[in-house]
């Protein structure tokens, strides 16, 4: 307890000195006039000690983390190479099971080896508490390992099961007169030739005792359409002929050099989310009293162009089943989007199914595309779609310009109420050119409503 000579500025509360022509006394509060008074001696030396005692615990913490970080980069890389060693082995299992030279039950085997690695692959570590907890690669190569493994059990499912229908049959096969085969045919047939209908399968659960209500019948998509032969004549003909010859020009023309493998993949990116996720039912959604908002839609937009450019590069080595990577992102409803927005499809009043419908159909059109036509080929149509679209969004190349003339007009506006993250002029053009989503949602929404990037 303090004693009334020190209450009353009489004598120095941490030295009991009295304060005198040579001693001036500095209150420590609460008010100038009251409390208590210390001399600047005895301050001096707990200001020093204080400063010595914190950069001596920095120091600490600095070596901590130093520590910490060089035990849990070897970790880290160990994770990431099991992951990808298990990812290449499933993608090499798919590819031997769409192989006709490898034996059925070779490749029966090999599925049960794989699924073995697989759970054999530890969880994911966490790292420490001193370093960032988000580690996007490690994310990121898991989800590609568990992609790589649904492709992998569709294929050895699909050919088990043609392999056990064929071997089940007599030499003379009854099922060639259902199927229409061409005269010749062997017997051994696969999923090109046996299409039961969408009903069937109730049907045959009924003869096992389970009933399962018939969905009713409504207009189809494309992909189903073509599946039940009511586009027959279309599917005949090739997709896109001539996109190869005439999409370079029309690309030339707005000064894209088709020939620049990169900057054609950015510009099919843009493409492919401004003809999947952009137009059509988002138009609606957006619309709605409860729809996301200019800014909340630019955000999202250009996270999609980074991941649906990716998975377009991926594609060229890894089959265009790797767009998948970009559909479950991009039609997830719970997902909440980019920009720190809280925004998710869930929570919109307006139906969503038609819009996840609108995205798996487009996208599955561009893979259709590449295993025909060749992924360059579905590269040149959706960036010649984008072109027209979104000729200045993010990642084509006429942003940058856009970006210039944008900044040029806010640098004269009153930004008097504009969010905090638009004070730094140099930090925002930075932001919009390297990553607009950085700005925010709500940043991104003021720009919008101001047509600076117009």
């Amino acid at each position: 307890m303090p004693t009334s000579r020190q209450v009353g500025g009489q004598v120095c509360c941490l030295c009991d000195r009295p304060f005198g022509e040579n001693l001036a006394a500095i209150p420590l509060g609460p008010t100038p006039t009251s409390g208590l008074f210390g001399c600047r001696p005895c301050l001096t030396r707990l200001v020093t000690r204080a400063r010595r005692t914190r950069d001596t615990a920095l120091a600490q913490d600095a070596e901590r983390i130093r520590v910490e970080s060089a035990a849990w980069l070897p970790l880290r890389e160990a994770h990431l190479a099991r992951l990808g060693s298990v990812r290449q082995a499933a993608e090499a299992v798919a590819g031997l099971a769409r192989d006709d030279g490898t034996e059925a039950l070779r490749v029966a085997w090999l599925l049960v080896s794989l699924e073995s690695a697989y759970t054999w692959v530890p969880d994911t570590p966490e790292p420490p508490a001193s370093l960032d907890r988000e580690d996007s690669e490690l994310k990121d190569e898991t989800f590609r390992l568990d992609l790589a493994m649904i492709t992998a059990r569709e294929a050895v499912a699909e050919r088990l099961v043609y392999h056990l229908i064929n071997e089940a049959q007599p030499e003379e096969p009854e099922m060639c007169a259902e199927f229409e085969c061409p005269e010749g045919c062997s017997g051994r047939h696969d999923s090109s030739h046996i299409d039961c209908g969408p009903d069937a399968v109730f049907d045959d659960l009924a003869e096992h005792g389970i009933t399962v209500e018939q969905p009713a019948s409504g207009p189809l998509s494309p992909r189903l359409a073509a599946l039940l032969g009511e586009t027959e004549a279309k599917e005949k003909r090739p997709l896109l002929p001539d996109i190869e010859e005439h999409a370079p020009t029309v690309l030339a023309h707005f000064g894209i050099d088709a020939d620049d493998t990169d900057v054609l993949v950015s510009v099919a990116a843009v493409g492919l989310v401004a003809d999947a996720w952009r137009e059509g039912p988002l138009d609606v959604i957006h619309a709605a009293d409860d729809g996301p908002s200019d800014g909340e839609i630019f955000a999202q937009s250009v996270d999609l162009y980074r991941r649906a450019r990716t998975a377009l590069v991926a594609a060229r080595d890894d089959r265009p089943e790797v767009l998948l990577a970009f559909v479950a992102v991009a039609s997830d409803v719970d997902l909440p989007w980019a920009g720190g927005s809280g925004f998710a499809l869930r929570s919109v009043s307006e139906p969503v199914a038609e819009f996840v419908q609108h995205v798996d159909d487009r996208v599955w059109f561009t893979a259709e595309v590449m295993r025909e036509r060749g992924w360059r080929a579905a590269l040149l149509h959706r960036a010649a779609s984008a072109v027209f679209k979104a000729p200045t969004h993010f990642g084509m190349p006429g942003w940058p310009s856009a970006v210039a003339s944008g900044m040029e007009r806010l640098a004269v506006l009153d930004r008097s109420g504009a969010p905090e993250a638009l004070t730094d002029l140099a930090a925002v053009e930075a932001a919009l050119l390297e990553a607009p989503d950085r700005l925010g949602a709500n940043a991104l929404d003021w720009i919008s409503r101001q047509d600076l990037l117009a």
